[in-house]
Parts: C-alpha cells; structure tokens; sequence
C-alpha cells in the first residue's frame, strides 16, 4: 500500500503574489503560505486553509499538528470509544 506525497503548490499571480496551495487551501510548513505582491512584509501563515499569527504558526509546525483541535482525534467525541 503506496501513497503517493503530495507537495505544495506554488503559485504566482500577474501582481507579485504568491501563494502556496496544498488541497485547495493556503498551506504552507515551510514558511509563509501567502505573500502579497510578493512583498515579504505582508507575509500570511496559513496551515490546511486557517490563518495563523506567525507566532502561531511557528508552534503548530514545531508540534506538527496544525488542525484544529475539533479535527484531531480528541476532538471527534465517541468515535475512539472502547
């Protein structure tokens, strides 16, 4: 049983920006998902499509989790039941 990795995509629109998109969402762990005008100053996190304060983001990458907790397994009530 293989999967196959998906990577981000990079995209550069006609103005500079540049987003990196990963399933249809802004998602990015290497760094900044979203650079407006390409312009590094302006940079936005973003994480599976929700939007992260770079402090945020800097955490969610270092536990490598970076859904919220509604989506992990603790989250999801009565389905991990014994």
């Amino acid at each position: 049983m293989t999967e196959k990795y998906q990577q981000s995509k990079k995209l550069k629109k006609a103005d500079g920006t540049i987003a990196y998109i990963f399933d249809g969402k802004l998602h990015n762990w290497e760094g900044p998902a979203l650079l407006p005008e390409g312009d590094n100053r302006k940079r936005e996190y973003y994480l599976h499509g929700i939007q992260y304060t770079e402090e945020g983001w800097k955490e969610a990458r270092r536990n490598r989790e970076g859904l919220p907790w509604y989506k992990t397994a603790l989250g999801q009530a009565g389905q991990n039941r014994n």
